[in-house]
Order: C-alpha cells, then sequence, then structure tokens
C-alpha cells in the first residue's frame, strides 16, 4: 500500500493483485482514470504533453485496435489510449514531527545565511522564492534548515533535480546530514526506493509518477536542460505538490522569466562561500580546431595548456561540444600521449569514471555538457574546446566555469576558451561573470 501513496501509476507499476486493486477502487481509495484525455487533440495525463508529434499510433496488443500512445513520457512506461492511470484518493499519512533531524555543524556565510533564512521560512508558509545563487555558493547547504523545519512540522519535502548525476552527487550529502532521516533516491536505473518515505529526492522525470504527493518541494537548476526546456517537467511538480505546498527554486543562471516573475520572491548569493571571486574565463584563440582534429593534430595552444598542468599535476575537465568531437578529440589525444578519459550522457561507465577522476586515478577527463553543472572536483582546471559552438549557451559555459575555485583551499584555477572566433554568448558569459563578482564586492 505504501507503494501507491501520493502516486500516479500505471496498472504495469502497481504490485497488487486484480482482487485487492478492484477493492481500493470500490472504496475510492484509488481512482481509476483515463490515461490520455481527447478533447479534439490528446493530452497525456501523466506529463500534460499536448504537442501532436509526440504522439503516435500503432497496433495495439492490449486492445487489439490502431491505438493511440504519448512519445513524450514513453521511457517511463507506455501511456496508451486504453490505458488508465490509478491515483492514490485516500488519507495521506501523518508524518512524524521530527526532533533534531539534521546534524550538521557547518557555517554559512552572511548572504548563505539570509538565503537560508528565506528558504526556512517557506516551509512555515506557502510562498514561492528563487534563490539565485553563484556557481559554488552553498546552494545545498543554504537549503539544509528549511529542509530540517519541514520535517519538524512533519511535512513531506521533495528535492528535485534535472540530473541522475545530480541525485547521486546530492543523496550521501543529504544522508550525513539528516542521518535518521529515510531518504528515498529515484532516478532512472534506482533500486532503494524505500516507498512512502518523508524525504524523497529525484530527478525531475521521476516526479512525473506523483500526484498531490509533497508539503515542500525544492527544484535545483531551474535554467538546466531538460527542466528549462521540457514544459512537462514544471507540469510534474504542479501535479506533485499539495494545493498548500511551498516551491523553492535554485539556480546559478535564471532565465528572465524566472528574474521577473511577479508570483516568485527572490533572494541572491553573489559570492562563494570561501569569500573569493569567480574565476574569470580567458579566451584562447586556436584557430580551426575542428579540421586541425580531423587531422589527428592537437591545436598547439590546448597541447601547451594541457602539459603544463600536467607538470603541475593538476585535474583537468576538457568540455566539447558534441560527442562526435568527444570521439574524435579522445583519439588525438592519446595519439599524443596523455593520459585520459571520456564521458557523455549515453556512456555507461560514466559513474565509475568520474569516480575515479575524483579520486585522481584520472588525469584528464574529456565530457559533453553533461557534467557542466552539479558536480565538484577539488582543483580542477577547466577548458573548452570550441567554446564558439552553439551548445556553449551563456548559461552553460557560466556553469562550466563554476567547476572551477569551489573548494576554500583552491579558490582560484583556469578556466579556458579554446575558440575559433568570441561568440556573443561567450562575451555574455564573460559579462555575467564579472557582474556577479561586482555584486560580490570584489
Amino acid at each position: 500500500m505504501e507503494s501507491l501513496i501520493g502516486r500516479r501509476l500505471l496498472r504495469s507499476e502497481i504490485r497488487l493483485q486484480n482482487e485487492e486493486l478492484g477493492s481500493l477502487i470500490e472504496k475510492s481509495v484509488i481512482v481509476k482514470e483515463k490515461a490520455l484525455l481527447h478533447d479534439g487533440t490528446f493530452i497525456c495525463r501523466r506529463c500534460g504533453n499536448r504537442e501532436s508529434h509526440l504522439f503516435a499510433r500503432h497496433h495495439c496488443v492490449k486492445c487489439d485496435r490502431s491505438c493511440t500512445y504519448c512519445r513524450h513520457c514513453l521511457l517511463l512506461g507506455k501511456v496508451s489510449e486504453c490505458e488508465s492511470l490509478y491515483r492514490w484518493n485516500g488519507s495521506n499519512p501523518v508524518y512524524p514531527k521530527l526532533e533534531k533531524p539534521m546534524e550538521w555543524s557547518g557555517t554559512l556565510s552572511p548572504a548563505q545565511q539570509r538565503a537560508s533564512d528565506a528558504v526556512e521560512q517557506t516551509a512555515i508558509e506557502k510562498k514561492e522564492l528563487l534563490v539565485w545563487a553563484v556557481c559554488g555558493s552553498g546552494k545545498t547547504e543554504v537549503i539544509f534548515k528549511g529542509i530540517e523545519r519541514a520535517l519538524v512540522l512533519g511535512k513531506r519535502v521533495l528535492v528535485a533535480t534535472p540530473r541522475t548525476d545530480v541525485v547521486k552527487e546530492l543523496l550521501p550529502r543529504f544522508q550525513k546530514s539528516f542521518p535518521n532521516v529515510t531518504i528515498s533516491a529515484l532516478y532512472g536505473g534506482s533500486r532503494d526506493r524505500k516507498d512512502g518515505a518523508q524525504f524523497v529526492l529525484a530527478t525531475t522525470h521521476q516526479v512525473m509518477r506523483f500526484y498531490d504527493a509533497f508539503d515542500w518541494i525544492v527544484v535545483d537548476e531551474v535554467d538546466a536542460f531538460p527542466f528549462s526546456y521540457d514544459q512537462s517537467l514544471r507540469y510534474a511538480i504542479q501535479e506533485a505538490k499539495k494545493e498548500d505546498a511551498s516551491l523553492v527554486y535554485l539556480s546559478a543562471t535564471p532565465s528572465r522569466e524566472w528574474t521577473h516573475s511577479p508570483q516568485i520572491e527572490r533572494i541572491k548569493i553573489p559570492k562563494r562561500y570561501h569569500g573569493h571571486p569567480l574565476p574569470l574565463p580567458q579566451f584562447t584563440w586556436c584557430g580551426n580546431w575542428q579540421k586541425k582534429i580531423e587531422k589527428d593534430q592537437l591545436p598547439q595552444c590546448i597541447t601547451n595548456w594541457l602539459a603544463k598542468l600536467q607538470k603541475e599535476k593538476k585535474p583537468i575537465l576538457l568540455f566539447v561540444p558534441s560527442v562526435r568531437v568527444l570521439h574524435s578529440l579522445s583519439r588525438v589525444l592519446q595519439s599524443h600521449s596523455f593520459n585520459h578519459e571520456k564521458v557523455h550522457a549515453k556512456e555507461l561507465k560514466r559513474h565509475p569514471l568520474i569516480q575515479a577522476f575524483r579520486q585522481r586515478q584520472i588525469p584528464i577527463l574529456v565530457t559533453t555538457t553533461i557534467l557542466e553543472r552539479g558536480v565538484t572536483f577539488t582543483n580542477v582546471q577547466v577548458g573548452v574546446v570550441g567554446a564558439e559552438q552553439d551548445v556553449f549557451t551563456e548559461a552553460a559555459l557560466v556553469q562550466i566555469a563554476g567547476r572551477v575555485g569551489r573548494h576554500h583551499k583552491y579558490p582560484a584555477g583556469d578556466v579556458m576558451f579554446f575558440h575559433y572566433g568570441v561568440s556573443k554568448e561567450m562575451r555574455r558569459a564573460y559579462q555575467h561573470i564579472e557582474l556577479m563578482n561586482r555584486e560580490g564586492g570584489f
């Protein structure tokens, strides 16, 4: 029964016999509803998709006819015209009002403390709050008091983030700071789900399986792909929250939509927790880098930079604009005897490789924008190959630069934008970082 509380699921996701489920429907504890609505156009009840090109028809084995299904949320299980969703309609559990659930003895900077107080207030009264905080300002620590207050008040907590990597990064930190609280971590492929947990940490895609479930919600990195591009993920958050729930949004690079919304209060953290400025990127022209890589050559400026840092034994994160470039550059690095590994979204060994890089077992990690945010590596130096490419937007470049100088012992470092012509987004990223430094008093 716990696995159904606050959920909206397909029949295949429910571990009950038909007789048991039928009994719950009869008692109105579970509501059975059509998975796809049709009012001139199809609407997916699970993900909110209304885009006609994101629906398809096929001959359905279940209903033995031509049947429409939603392609948009297909990875979570097929939502078809002949399918139903089963929504919890029973009484919600009364969660315990935990006494002193947090064991964290860190200190906050004055700017962090102001933001922390504002976040904590949202656990007491219904409101929406944007915490606009520079990369490395300690956003996670800023929400600790809010989480604690919500748990003390017996509320159910959700922290949602766009990427699996970030869920895996945050889980041990939350477990350490809230050691006696059951935390459920949900992402594609996760197994230790802890049904009905009072504290849920999940990717925004997994939130689509919840309905009217949470009293207090934090959405991390609201500017990040896919949340920033995918309306269905916003729909999922709205469906998962209770009517009187508070919402806290975290971002280092919020769009104008977030910074100018009249419904959302805002508080800014313009300085890193250790009090040092954000490292500014250096623009380094390296000619037609694509042609050189195709000829099995490495631009000299990149070679020199890598060699210098390897002598200094500093870890290097090298960003590339595409998987194709990733493989080509990896081949060239190999031929130039640079010991390295590479990761991208579909790399099966991604997480072990990231961990090995963190432990200094790998000197150079070549990556797509999958690692632009949500990960921390001590004393890392960053290079962007082809920084002028379209994938490297202002927000992406600010986030990439934000990987450097996060540790108080290593507050500075290299941020190199290797390019074949300075783009507008590169200039904007530089100006963005410069502005935040000015606002931080530098």
